[in-house]
C-alpha cells in the first residue's frame, strides 16, 4: 500500500468546525495525498472499516459540487431578487410615485380635481397614507373654495359699503327728524329705529375694516350685562311681524344686574343676537340666559329648547357656510361670534345638544376692577 500521508478516524467523532476545517484545507492543496479513512460500517457497528484512497478525485468531486451549488445559489439570488424588485415597484416605489405625483399636481393646481389618489383598498400604512392624502386634498379644496367665496363677497361687500353708509345716514337723520312729532307712538319707536340704523352703520364700518384688514379691533368701554342682553331681546322681536313665525320667541333673562362686562358693546351685541336668532331660526321657542364669574373669567350660557344641532353641523359649525342646520343658511353666524370672542380673547364652546336642546357657553375676561 501507497504511505499515508493523513489519517481521518471517523470513530472518534469530532466536532462540526474541524470537520470544515479539514475539507477546506483538502480543497486548498495542490498536491495529490494519500488519506486513510477508519471508520464503523454502516449495516454492522461491530465491524471496522479502514480504506486508503487518493485525495486528488475527492478533491474534484468537492470542486464540481461547490461549483453545481454556486451556481443554483446565482440563479435563486437572481430569481429572488428579481421578486423583491417586482414587489418593491408594484407595492412601494410606484404608490408613493404616484403620492408623489399627486402632491406635485395640487401644489401646481390646488382646485384642480384630476390630483386625487387611489388607495386600491390597501390597508397598510402606504394605503392609509393615499386615503389621507386623498382626504387632505378635498378638505384644502373646499376650504379654498370657501376662500373665493369669502373673497368675493368681501369684494363686493366693499364696494356696496360707501353707498349703503350714505342710504344709513339719510335713514339715520330722518329718524331724527321723526323725534320731533307729538304723536306719543312714533315717539315711543325713534329711539328703536335709531339704534337699529346706528348699529347698522357700525356694522357697515366694521365689515369694511375686516374686509381690507381682515380683522376688527374690539373698542372695549364697561356696562351692564343685563342691559345689553335686554336691548338684543327688544331688537330681536322687532325683526318679526305680527304672525310671523318665530314671533312668540321669548327669552328669559336670569343675568344679575350686578353683572359687568368690559367688551366691545356693538359687537358683543352682534354676537349674542346671532346665538339667540340661531335658536330661534331653528325651531326653538325659548332661550335662556345666565352669567356668572370664576377664576377671573365671565362665562355666558345661552340655553334653548330647540331640537338640537345636526352632528354634520356640530362638526363644522365654525367652518364658514359649511355649518349651517337649517335649509337655505349660510353658516356664518357662529362663525361671525367666534371671531368677536377671540378678539376679546375669549371664546365660544358648545356645552351639550340634544332633543332637549341647545346650550352655548360664552367664555370672556371678566371685567374685575377695570374702569368705564
Amino acid at each position: 500500500p501507497p504511505k499515508v500521508d493523513a489519517t481521518f478516524d471517523l470513530r472518534k467523532g469530532g466536532s462540526f468546525v474541524d470537520w470544515i476545517s479539514a475539507a477546506f484545507s483538502a480543497l486548498a492543496r495542490n498536491d495529490n495525498r494519500a488519506i486513510r479513512v477508519i471508520g464503523y460500517a454502516p449495516k454492522d457497528p461491530g465491524i471496522t472499516v479502514e480504506v486508503i484512497l487518493d485525495e486528488k478525485p475527492l478533491r474534484e468531486a468537492v470542486l464540481a459540487f461547490s461549483t453545481r451549488i454556486l451556481q443554483l445559489s446565482i440563479v435563486i439570488s437572481l430569481f429572488t431578487g428579481g421578486l423583491v424588485y417586482l414587489s418593491l415597484q408594484f407595492l412601494m416605489i410606484r404608490p408613493i410615485g404616484r403620492i408623489t405625483r399627486s402632491m406635485a399636481s395640487f401644489r401646481e393646481n390646488p382646485e384642480g380635481e384630476g390630483c386625487a389618489t387611489s388607495s386600491a383598498g390597501r390597508t397598510d400604512e402606504i394605503g392609509i397614507a393615499q386615503r389621507e392624502l386623498a382626504v387632505m386634498q378635498d378638505e384644502l379644496r373646499a376650504s379654498l373654495n370657501q376662500k373665493t367665496r369669502l373673497a368675493t363677497v368681501g369684494t363686493a361687500v366693499a364696494k356696496l359699503n360707501h353707498d349703503l353708509r350714505n342710504s344709513l345716514s339719510s335713514v339715520m337723520l330722518a329718524s331724527g327728524r321723526l323725534a320731533d312729532i307729538d304723536d306719543p307712538e312714533v315717539r315711543k319707536l325713534t329711539p328703536l329705529l335709531y339704534e337699529a340704523v346706528d348699529r347698522a352703520v357700525n356694522l357697515c364700518s366694521q365689515t369694511l375694516v375686516y374686509v381690507g384688514e381682515g380683522t376688527v379691533e374690539p373698542k372695549p368701554v364697561l356696562f351692564h350685562l343685563q342691559e345689553l342682553t335686554a336691548e338684543v331681546d327688544s331688537a330681536l322681536n322687532s325683526e318679526l311681524a305680527e304672525g310671523d313665525e318665530g314671533k312668540n320667541f321669548k327669552i328669559k333673562n336670569t343675568i344679575d344686574f350686578s353683572v359687568d362686562v368690559f367688551a366691545d358693546r356693538i359687537q358683543l351685541f352682534r354676537a349674542l343676537s346671532n346665538l339667540i336668532r340661531n335658536a330661534r331660526q331653528a325651531g326653538a321657542k325659548s332661550a335662556t340666559m345666565s352669567a356668572k364669574e370664576k377664576d377671573g373669567r365671565l362665562y355666558i350660557e345661552v340655553k334653548d329648547d330647540g331640537p338640537g344641532l345636526p352632528r354634520q353641523a356640530q362638526e363644522k359649525m365654525f367652518q364658514p357656510f359649511a355649518g349651517s342646520a337649517r335649509e337655505g343658511g349660510t353658516g356664518l353666524g357662529l362663525v361671525i361670534v367666534q371671531d368677536i370672542l377671540k378678539a376679546h380673547g375669549g371664546g365660544l364652546k358648545l356645552v351639550e345638544t340634544g332633543k332637549d336642546g341647545t346650550t352655548f357657553c360664552i367664555d370672556l375676561p371678566a371685567a374685575g376692577s377695570t374702569p368705564a
